[in-house]
């Protein structure tokens, strides 16, 4: 069994996150987080906000809608542009995206020691993607590599063609054309659309910026990998607006602020990279993933996009409406160019999953642990009672109480004291409480480390203290 699926098996278990719509057989590539996932899930949210909004005097949040007029995604590209090149195995019937099968078969290139192969795959990769006629320069390298299927190992394709992702639907009580809007693709639009609205009622000047975190859609037909690629998901995005000019400086200050932020989650410096652009998008004048190093292989979590004055530009002249920037220090008006930071907080999530998981020997036993920073873990600390008598158990209690006054807290009596830490270490519950003999004579507890495995005794009101201090001076430990 791969690490994934461990992951996802623990997931299902604990209450991380469950297949949606389970009973009725589920439904594919979309899930439902359950009550450790949401918390973790908030947990996530919350750090960004911090980061992002509460730390900067000069970025503003919005929560915009998720339909919106649907001249947005003419205006955007997406009507006419959001697509993936797509390709059939005529024998499994299993579609797959033409670049990524060719990003695989330079990956096992790599692997074999083949660079010089893998190098001239990568540049004939670049020259395709970046082709008049792109679908045919894929299918026609995949040929001439004899690419074949992952699933079913033929070599039976059929063209690669392009596939629209917005899902759309219909406002009103008629389904024609004109009633015809899309779920949106990207929260990006939201905030643009917004950029007069925000800028002129919060009086930042340039340069500032607009965040926001909300659920997307795209129709992905390659939905694989757990929560890696779904079909409902959320971002959380910002776009910075700078003067033209200005946008690389910009970009070059964000890629290492967001690379730092993904570290302060526990993620150590060498699973992190850049990935610049092969192919830049549309809107974009420079742009790089921060990738991580997941069990199948180096993946985007997050993209910084340097978008110049392309999406303000177009809804301007497709609104009829000034979207100009006046600065009052140069007197002049511009359209404002922007540097966009956009993550997937589900794929966050699966990053933290993958880094968390460990499966260790403890006195001769097997133990599974989600080592979790203790700011994102779903539950900071578990209390125990040793026994369910001698007042212990209302003890206990009240601590747990003390504790959820400040975070997420849980209390368990049922079990060995053994089997309650080892279901903690599965949840990744960073420190479990045991309220003892001893604390009925002295009022001292024992607090147990997750990943040390270290136990000292503190006095019980003391607790939420230690516990706060530990939070703040945690460092991933050492495998």
């Amino acid at each position: 069994m791969s690490d994934l699926d461990k992951i996802v098996s623990l997931c299902k278990r604990r209450g991380f996150i469950f297949p949606s719509s389970e009973i009725y057989g589920g439904l594919s590539a979309v899930y439902d987080y359950g009550p450790l996932g949401v918390e973790l899930k908030r947990n996530v949210r919350e750090s960004w906000w911090q980061e992002m909004v509460y730390r900067h005097d000069n970025i503003e949040g919005v929560d915009a809608a998720i339909l919106m007029h649907p001249t947005t995604w003419k205006a955007s590209g997406h009507v006419d542009a959001f697509s993936d090149p797509l390709i059939d195995d005529k024998a499994s019937g299993m579609r797959y995206r033409a670049d990524q099968l060719i990003e695989g078969h330079i990956a096992r290139l790599t692997k074999k020691g083949k660079d010089a192969d893998a190098e001239r795959v990568q540049q004939a990769l670049v020259a395709a993607l970046h082709a008049d006629d792109m679908n045919q320069a894929l299918y026609d390298l995949i040929i001439a590599e004899e690419i074949r299927a992952p699933d079913s190992g033929a070599f039976d394709w059929t063209e690669v063609r392009q596939f629209n992702l917005m899902f759309d639907t219909h406002i009103g009580p008629i389904h024609n054309a004109e009633n015809k809007i899309y779920l949106r693709p990207e929260t990006a639009q939201g905030i643009f659309v917004n950029f007069l609205n925000v800028q002129q009622t919060s009086r930042q000047q340039i340069p500032f910026g607009i965040a926001q975190i909300g659920k997307a859609f795209r129709n992905e037909i390659v939905a694989r990998q757990f929560i890696f690629r779904m079909r409902e998901f959320e971002q959380m995005e910002m776009q910075y607006f700078v003067k033209p000019g200005a946008q690389m400086d910009a970009y070059a200050d964000w890629k290492e602020k967001r690379l730092a932020w993904h570290q302060s989650l526990g993620i150590p410096a060498h699973k992190l990279r850049f990935h610049e652009h092969e192919k830049l998008a549309h809107y974009a004048d420079a742009a790089v993933d921060i990738q991580y190093e997941f069990g199948i292989g180096w993946q985007e979590v997050e993209g910084i996009h340097s978008r110049t004055d392309f999406d303000l530009g177009n809804h301007q002249e497709f609104a009829g409406k000034k979207l100009e920037y006046f600065d009052p220090q140069a007197q002049e008006r511009y359209v404002p160019y922007v540097v966009e930071t956009s993550v997937g907080l589900d794929r966050t999530i699966l990053m933290l999953l993958s880094e968390a998981y460990r499966e260790e020997e403890v006195s001769g036993a097997k133990r599974t642990v989600m080592r979790f920073h203790p700011k994102v873990a779903p539950i900071k600390a578990a209390v125990f009672p040793l026994v369910k008598r001698d007042g212990m158990p209302d003890i206990a209690r009240a601590i747990e109480q003390d504790l959820r006054l400040h975070f997420n807290a849980f209390y368990d009596e049922k079990g060995s004291v053994g089997k309650r830490y080892r279901r903690m270490d599965e949840a990744g519950t960073p420190f479990g409480i045991t309220v003892d003999g001893d604390t009925l004579e002295d009022g001292t507890v024992t607090v147990r480390d997750r990943d040390s495995l270290e136990q000292v005794r503190i006095p019980k009101d003391n607790v939420v203290r230690f516990i706060e201090d530990r939070m703040r001076s945690w460092t991933p430990p050492e495998d």
